[in-house]
């Protein structure tokens, strides 16, 4: 009878231990949302400050949110922990790292000290820049809204319908980050070349083009030995020319899609004309 009570117990003990491990396996990939939610935060206070280091902090804690993004939902996918709740936690974080925080660092970097030499063509910048400035924010909520509903393009997880917000929101902190030692925009041309690239941008991310997903890739089995040297020498060019790397790979990731959009409109009219 004792033996008994005692394995009973320590079956008890046991269920509670497992039960306590699943929440915490349950809470991991919502700490790396919360420190998602964290960088972007960070990005609207230091883009707000408006000196040059000020703004190369910001673009920085984009690059960050970026990582921890795509951390969350990998860990999650890993440990079996997805839920509706975490789903919904991880958008509107995104709004927040990825909407608001570039819309605000693409508005002050290239407004802020044109606006400030005077005359009513610069007000009129102004008022042109916080337009596409917040069509990115709204494109950028568009498109979270439209993959939690639709999810990934017909046919599998390889490709994204539209270009995905953190890569959008990349190619503002890499542009930021990468001429940040020039300091904000101050030719009222560069300005509109500026705040049109937002605008497009935010058309990128509720078009229908396809952006490659790497989520085929499968990152928990052996890989190449070339792989693995081609990451390690990516990370380290990343890590000591970043102000240039980043800007080739964000620029290069958005120009991609387009090509190959581009490219699959022509073959398919080609194809038509000669069937």
């Amino acid at each position: 009878m004792p033996d008994r009570e005692q394995h009973e117990m320590s079956f008890q003990e046991r269920r509670i231990k497992n039960h306590r491990l699943r929440r915490g396996v349950f809470l991991i990939p919502s700490v790396f949302t919360s420190a998602n939610l964290l960088c972007g935060y960070y990005a609207v206070v230091a883009a707000l400050l408006g000196t040059p280091e000020d703004f190369n902090h910001a673009a920085k804690a984009i690059g960050f949110a970026i990582l921890f993004d795509s951390l969350d939902g990998r860990l999650a996918r890993l440990f079996g922990a997805n839920t509706d709740f975490g789903i919904q936690f991880d958008s509107l974080a995104d709004v927040v790292s990825f909407g608001i925080a570039p819309a605000i660092l693409a508005y002050a970097w290239g407004v802020r000290s044109v606006v400030g030499l005077g005359g009513e063509a610069f007000h009129q910048l102004g008022r042109f820049g916080w337009l596409c400035c917040l069509a990115f924010l709204i494109c950028c909520a568009w498109r979270l809204a439209r993959f939690n509903v639709k999810g990934m393009a017909p046919g599998g997880s390889k490709y994204f319908v539209g270009m995905p917000t953190p890569a959008a929101a990349g190619v503002i902190a890499a542009l930021v980050h990468g001429f940040h030692r020039f300091g904000p925009v101050q030719d009222w041309r560069w300005s509109v070349a500026w705040f049109l690239l937002a605008a497009g941008l935010g058309a990128l991310m509720t078009s229908t083009i396809r952006y490659y997903s790497f989520k085929d890739i499968p990152w928990t089995r052996k890989q190449p030995a070339f792989l693995i040297v081609i990451l390690i020498l990516l990370a380290g060019m990343i890590w000591v020319y970043s102000e240039y790397v980043l800007v080739m790979l964000a620029c290069g990731y958005a120009a991609l899609g387009v090509a190959l959009h581009l490219a699959r409109f022509v073959r398919h009219r080609l194809v038509s004309r000669t069937a």
